[in-house]
């Protein structure tokens, strides 16, 4: 063989490697996440406020990409409404995830841009479903995580019916489904008033403009608090043995 026919073969032995290196890279499941502020990434890192989805590739290896379009303020109908959905459905691809978790800001009924009755609670995250199915890929229902709202030293409901809309959404569509409302309840019931504290975002006082006398808010999280909500997904992804669960840095249960 001359030396004009090795170097042909080695050309295209090169193409053939760059275009499987491409495949393989191209077929690499992405996971999405869509929710509100409890979960999305916060942009000023200097601000103390986590969402427990911007801390959830931490527990991952860095070659799955997880995808947060979640948004403070969003509903499942504010979502919709903007366009968000659509903006996610036009990246989705067969075998990646969708991760849903809305219910914080539904229930708001003075934000009528937020507020989704439960009938249109049902319908919206129906819909996510569906779409995410007829993409070839796969969603995962959670519900809700808990504000930290006590009452005589005792954990009080504030999402009403919402979790259990989700719930019965994921038995009737036979999709996976984490309860993300009751494993929050149990961290923090268990902590307790006092000890939940620093799960959730305290402000001191003259330390930023905005907050001059400090502000404590028991509806988003520390860092501590996100990373500590991100585990309790995690925990539940190895436990139902989920498909990403192999991407997980530590796959022991």
């Amino acid at each position: 063989m001359n030396s004009q026919a090795k170097n042909n073969i080695k050309a295209w032995l090169l193409i053939l490697i760059s275009v499987t290196a491409f495949s393989c890279q191209k077929s690499q499941p992405v996971m999405f996440l869509i929710g509100d502020s409890t979960m999305a990434n916060k942009p000023d890192l200097d601000y103390p406020e986590r969402g427990w989805g911007q801390l959830l590739p931490t527990f991952f290896d860095t070659s799955f990409v997880i995808d947060n379009h979640s948004r403070n303020g969003r509903s499942t109908r504010s979502f919709l409404y903007e366009a968000r959905w659509d903006s996610v459905q036009s990246k989705l691809k067969k075998g990646d995830f969708v991760v849903i978790q809305f219910g914080h800001n539904d229930g708001s009924i003075s934000k009528t841009e937020r507020y989704a009755t439960p009938v249109e609670y049902r319908y919206n995250l129906t819909k996510f479903v569906k779409d995410t199915q007829n993409k070839g890929a796969k969603p995962i229902l959670c519900t809700p995580v808990i504000r930290r709202k006590f009452k005589d030293g005792v954990l009080v409901e504030t999402h009403g019916e919402y979790p259990k809309i989700v719930e019965e959404i994921a038995s009737e569509m036979n999709i996976p489904f984490i309860d993300m409302h009751k494993k929050s309840w149990d961290l923090v019931s268990d902590l307790g008033e006092k000890e939940s504290l620093p799960l959730f975002l305290q402000i001191p006082a003259g330390i930023y403009e905005k907050y001059p006398e400090g502000k404590i808010d028991n509806t988003h999280f520390s860092e501590q608090g996100a990373i500590a909500i991100a585990g309790l997904f995690v925990d539940e992804v190895k436990k139902q043995e989920l498909e990403f669960a192999m991407y997980l840095k530590n796959k022991n249960p």
